[in-house]
């Protein structure tokens, strides 16, 4: 499975999700390092990747077509929670099944917009 993940992500979940064999667009450390939201999006959607974020901006995408968006949205949100959470909700849904599929992982519920 294709994945971008936002910078907001931790490292130590690009790692884990490197060594499970998923392909992971991370920007951190590269020129195109903190571009614009609008411009990940596409960048996300040209390469048919899931997007993976803390910003909630982007459920405002989830009527667009695209490839799946997962939305971190923690009260008291640090590494180890946002990586516990993310890892939760790839081990949730087939890579098949993320395409069209918005979900948001909030601390003790997620909320789930199927595709169109």
């Amino acid at each position: 499975m294709r994945i971008c993940v936002d910078e907001n992500i931790p490292s130590v979940t690009v790692q884990e999700l490197r060594a499970g064999g998923y392909d992971i667009l991370d920007l951190r450390g590269t020129p195109e390092e903190g571009m614009s939201d609008a411009d990940l999006w596409k960048r996300a959607q040209s390469e048919q990747r899931l997007l993976v974020t803390t910003d909630k901006g982007f459920a405002t995408r989830r009527e667009e077509p695209h490839f799946g968006i997962l939305i971190i949205r923690l009260r008291q949100p640090n590494r180890q929670k946002i990586h516990e959470r993310i890892m939760q909700a790839i081990r949730r849904y087939p890579p098949q099944g993320w395409h069209g599929l918005l979900v948001v992982m909030r601390d003790s519920v997620q909320s789930v917009w199927p595709p169109r």
